[in-house]
């Protein structure tokens, strides 16, 4: 494995490339943005908002917020309410998993402090649990259906509520490296993003699961698609996670402080709305040998409030730790024992990036902080 010289990004990260000096894409586009005029992208962002106001009537819908109830979301819909004096209508998709009690409080939070209607996809649990086992065993990706819904029930509920101009936090692949990096305000190919691209249906039909129970995760049609802006709010506003957390909480926004201290992050206010949807991000460690804290680590480095020699010691510790009050609500919602489930992740471990001990534990070849 090589990392990138200015944070503790690995080339394992699918897309991300390095330039001559070793530095990944994602703090150079981080550095660029040093050259972005901001006030001339709020301006174009004015022009946006000022296009779809109204466009439903007075008091109508006339924006939306793919939406989790998370800090993101929070500041999204401050910058469109608050701000920008929009009228969002939120869509969320709810994973089943049993939700943290700062989960419950922001989904709930979230509507009360801004007034928004929010409408909730609660997925079907029988082809949720299907799916879960299925992909997980074959691919490592347990929460391909959820994730799927994340991309496309959003799009389905714009088009039936006329909302076109649909807001989403980050461009993911620019922001920190991956296949469709282009710097563009519009999202409309995210739904072919490599989390939850679509999957042949011959994959997902079978063992109780038809057609019909996939209806909704496929895309809308490329009519109604043209009907719609969603667009990245990053393009417009520049994009910082602790940001988006300190504007969050004087929202009303709940962390994890208090209530638990994952074993596999480096922050806790990311991702904290249920325990077991955390397998499925920490399943890149034995695929690409880096997860959350690898992840978050580099983002302090670009922001200026860590280095990179205090990051080695918490990549470490956490990243390899997947939590165990994760596993258990996992294998709780799936059915698994925790022999079966460790034997399931162990067939993943990428055999060039990791090796075994006589214990059955597994350690990176090339660790960062063995450079």
């Amino acid at each position: 494995m090589r990392y990138c010289t200015r944070c503790t990004m690995p080339d394992t990260r699918p897309g991300i490339s390095f330039n001559e000096e070793g530095v990944c894409t994602a703090c150079q586009h981080y550095d660029a943005r040093a050259n972005v005029d901001w006030d001339k992208r709020m301006q174009e962002f004015k022009a946006l908002c000022d296009k779809y106001r109204g466009c439903n009537g007075p008091g109508g819908y006339d924006c939306a917020v793919a939406a989790s109830g998370g800090k993101d979301s929070h500041y999204q819909v401050y910058i469109l309410k608050e701000v920008m004096g929009m009228n969002p209508i939120l869509f969320t998709v709810e994973d089943n998993f049993p939700m943290t009690d700062a989960g419950k409080h922001n989904l709930k939070n979230i509507s009360e402090s801004f007034g928004c209607t929010i409408i909730s996809c609660k997925p079907n649990i029988k082809v949720q649990k299907t799916l879960m086992r299925k992909f997980f065993e074959k691919y490592g990706k347990p929460t391909w259906y959820v994730d799927r819904l994340i991309y496309t029930f959003p799009l389905h509920m714009a088009a039936k509520f006329n909302v076109p101009f649909l807001c989403y936090g980050e461009n993911v692949s620019y922001e920190y490296g991956g296949n469709a990096d282009e710097e563009t305000y519009s999202a409309k190919d995210q739904i072919e993003n490599g989390v939850a691209v679509g999957m042949p249906i011959e994959e997902l039909l079978g063992d109780g699961v038809t057609e019909q129970d996939l209806s909704l995760t496929l895309a809308p049609s490329k009519e109604e698609l043209d009907k719609l802006d969603p667009f990245y709010m990053s393009y417009f506003i520049p994009w910082n996670s602790l940001t988006n957390v300190q504007v969050a909480k004087k929202y009303g926004f709940h962390d994890l402080t208090h209530e638990w201290d994952r074993t596999h992050h480096a922050e806790n206010f990311d991702q904290i709305d249920s325990r077991a949807y955390l397998v499925h991000s920490w399943m890149k460690y034995p695929k690409f040998g880096h997860a959350a804290a690898t992840d978050y680590t580099a983002r302090y480095i670009r922001y200026g409030i860590m280095t990179r020699e205090e990051a080695l010691p918490i990549i470490k510790q956490r990243d390899g730790a997947l939590d165990p009050w994760s596993v258990r609500d996992f294998c709780e919602f799936c059915g698994y024992t925790d022999s079966q489930f460790w034997g399931i992740v162990d067939k993943f471990y990428n055999r060039d990036l990791f090796k075994k001990d006589e214990y059955g534990r597994w350690s990176l070849k090339t660790p960062i902080w063995e450079e």
